[in-house]
């Protein structure tokens, strides 16, 4: 364990990184000369100072982005897997320091945060064997002399925008695919977590990517790199992962370029409680749909609803559960809830649980900032929470379950529903009919029946509605990344 207030202790050091990553070249020093800090959220230590990056360095990692991906194009997909294979290992090899520098910048405790990098690595892993899979198609011809071929070739460079609470997993899920068929890839992780990126580009470096092939933008001027990313004709695809306001932003200016693009959007996911589930089971999937990450994932838990007769049991066995949850700084041992991310982060969720409580919501337990102070937040369960509340509508990102009393199946699947986002949902149940007709009901592009957790390398994650477009992946994330051409061959003799 390493004692909260002490220096990083890393057993490779070099994987903390005080520096931007541009065209295959470390970069200490910003054109603006500019720098920006990367803090601890539990403990406010400075753990690197970095180039605050803007328009200029994101124009030359394009630049090298465009060049490197023609001969990256024409690697076979052995090739190409082989580079992503070793990135792999080289992840897992370095998994303690990796975590390490994970919980120091994001908050999460240790044993999430290395469950977060072999998450991110089991990307790498599969779409590296994914690599040797881009298949094509022959259609039978329409006329004897002809033939009909599709082509699947890789898009070309491919921008990327991802958020603080995954800062492996994001990288790696957006990163592999684009690499395993043939594109190069520019990256700009958030400000406030952009060292597990570095640590990424580094072993990409050492995995034998390329020099320019894989970028990486360290910035606090996000709306600008977004503008270069969206306007400079070379990108050719976009792939973003935030909040769905940003989302539009960004579909709006790609507009434009008809860009390519792929968006992991905002979250209200609803977790249903029917009268016959297993209570207990349903509880431990709640514990981790919910209070995984403290509550700040798109797709954690964020309206419980449990049906009339048994709402009173699983609210009490749920409060139980919450006692048991140890909030502290990451490094400690026994914890297993860290700080929220910022001031930011601790002010919404205040927001949400006094408008849940003032049209009378109940505090089972929790509801006010931690003791240890910081951005610490006391895990908190609310009761009899209502449809009007701003809870029931908007995404919370933090450590609050509040519990909606339904009666009816139509009347639950028609709360779950009314909400513009469609990324994950969760019910518990037994009878077998009633599973169907409520994951056939569910607009949402992830179910998870009879369990609360549900991301896979193997399976496709993404939304519907407004929680965005395109999935990440199993074996269809990669046609993100692919355009599709028909060729016709004529002039065969028959």
């Amino acid at each position: 364990m390493t004692p909260s207030n002490a220096p990083l202790q890393l057993e490779n050091s070099t994987l903390l990184i005080d520096a931007g990553y541009v065209a295959g070249e470390w970069v200490r020093k910003s054109q603006s000369n500019k720098t920006f800090e990367v803090l601890n959220p539990s403990t406010g230590t400075v753990l690197a100072t970095l180039p605050d990056m803007g328009r200029g360095e994101v124009k030359a990692a394009i630049d090298a982005a465009h060049t490197a991906q023609k001969d990256w194009a024409k690697k076979t997909g052995k090739e190409r897997g082989a580079v992503l294979r070793t990135l792999y290992d080289l992840m897992v090899a370095n998994v303690d320091d990796l975590a390490a520098i994970l919980t120091a910048e994001m908050g999460k405790p240790l044993a999430e945060a290395k469950g977060e990098i072999l998450y991110g690595a089991s990307y790498v892993e599969w779409f590296a064997e994914e690599a040797k899979r881009i298949s094509g198609d022959i259609i039978p011809g329409h006329q004897p002399d002809k033939r009909i071929m599709v082509l699947k070739q890789p898009v070309g460079v491919v921008a990327s925008i991802t958020p603080w609470n995954f800062p492996n997993a994001m990288m790696a899920r957006k990163l592999a695919p684009a690499l395993a068929v043939g594109c190069s890839f520019v990256a700009k992780p958030s400000e406030l977590t952009p060292l597990s990126a570095l640590a990424m580009a580094l072993l990409g470096e050492q995995a034998g990517l390329p020099k320019g092939l894989f970028s990486l933008i360290t910035t606090t001027a996000s709306a600008d790199v977004g503008k270069e990313f969206c306007a400079n004709p070379k990108v050719r695809k976009l792939t973003f992962t935030g909040s769905t306001s940003v989302g539009k932003i960004l579909m709006r200016q790609s507009a434009d370029q008809v860009m390519k693009t792929s968006m992991e959007l905002g979250g209200n996911a609803p977790f249903i409680v029917f009268n016959d589930a297993d209570l207990d089971e349903a509880v431990e999937g709640a514990m981790i749909s919910k209070y995984r990450n403290n509550g700040q994932t798109c797709v954690c838990a964020n309206r419980l609803y449990v049906q009339s007769g048994v709402y009173d049991a699983f609210a009490e066995k749920l409060v139980a559960a919450v006692k048991a949850i140890n909030v502290g700084d990451g490094f400690d041992d026994e914890v297993n809830a860290g700080p929220l991310i910022n001031e930011g982060a601790v002010a919404k969720v205040k927001e949400h649980i006094a408008d849940a409580t003032s049209q009378g919501a109940k505090v089972a337990i929790g509801g006010r900032p931690h003791k240890r102070g910081g951005t610490f937040f006391e895990p908190t369960v609310l009761t009899g929470v209502t449809r009007d509340m701003k809870i029931a509508s908007e995404e919370t990102f933090g450590p609050v379950a509040p519990l909606f009393k339904f009666e009816t199946v139509d009347d639950v699947i028609e709360q779950a529903n009314d909400t513009e986002f469609g990324l994950a949902s969760y019910f518990y149940a037994n009878d077998l009919s009633q599973v169907w007709k409520v994951t056939e009901a569910l607009e949402y592009g992830m179910v998870g029946v009879n369990t609360g957790l549900i991301s896979t390398e193997v399976a496709p994650f993404g939304g519907i509605k407004q929680s965005g477009q395109g999935r990440e992946g199993s074996k269809f994330g990669v046609e993100d990344y692919l355009e599709m051409k028909y060729v016709c061959l004529g002039g065969i003799p028959s």
